[in-house]
């Protein structure tokens, strides 16, 4: 794992920070069910297809192949990894299911469905709102390929597809654009939990093999010292008895 934050992670993090800042202000002025009528857009045919498949690359299932896929590239990194889907799922889903269970998405707010678009064939849902668990997992995978993979590449196609996934979210009528944000805090918190939970427990055990290797070095002097003074003593007594002779 890199031992400095490199500046393309910062950028991805100020990025992410202010889109949810933004997202939660405007919710915050405005209400947020004016900014869910406002970007919940008819793009038409296409972006009904587009969108429904591009929310299915922030299902939980995509963390299999991601960490399979990183795991080839990036062995000692892959408790950091796995702390990121922990910790999103457990930052995400407990709150959802356990704090703000009965906070109302789009469908089951009392809009009328005349002012919002639908895509024929989604599964509509009616609570569990916030925060987006789509948006949390697509932007922690985002912010875990920066910390990577450092590359303006990365930075940029990581963004689109973070963006999209959350966008995807509010075009498809199953969040409002204040779940989307709850969604980037809970990746952004993620990923700053694991960058230091794992550098301590990295820490922890470099410390635990260089006090056992200091162990071993200190037994094997000692053995040394041991073995060069019961020499001298055989040595005096032989040169003892020779004199005596």
């Amino acid at each position: 794992m890199h031992a400095t934050i490199r500046k393309t992670f910062k950028i991805a993090i100020g990025v992410s920070l202010i889109l949810a800042t933004a997202l939660f202000g405007v919710s915050y002025i405005y209400s947020r069910e004016a900014v869910f009528l406002f970007l919940n857009k008819d793009f038409g045919q296409a972006g009904d297809i587009a969108f429904n498949y591009i929310t299915y690359l922030a299902e939980g299932w995509i963390w299999i192949p991601y960490f399979m896929l990183l795991f080839g590239w990036y062995k000692k990194d892959a408790l950091f990894i796995l702390l990121n889907f922990l910790i999103s799922t457990l930052l995400t889903q407990i709150p959802k299911n356990f704090i703000w269970n009965s906070v109302s998405r789009p469908m089951g707010s009392g809009i009328s469905q005349d002012q919002f678009h639908r895509v024929e064939g989604v599964d509509m849902h009616l609570w569990n709102s916030f925060p987006s668990g789509h948006t949390a997992t697509a932007f922690t995978i985002f912010l875990v390929s920066v910390y990577l993979f450092p590359k303006k590449e990365v930075l940029f196609l990581g963004a689109i597809y973070a963006i999209a996934c959350g966008y995807s979210r509010v075009y498809l009528a199953q969040h409002f654009p204040l779940d989307v944000a709850g969604g980037i805090m809970v990746a952004i918190l993620t990923v700053i939990l694991s960058i230091y939970i794992s550098n301590k427990i990295k820490k922890s055990v470099q410390n635990t093999e260089s006090g056992a290797k200091n162990s071993i070095l200190s037994r094997l002097i000692k053995n040394y010292n041991s073995t060069n003074n019961n020499n001298e003593i055989a040595f005096s007594k032989s040169f003892v008895i020779l004199k005596l002779i």
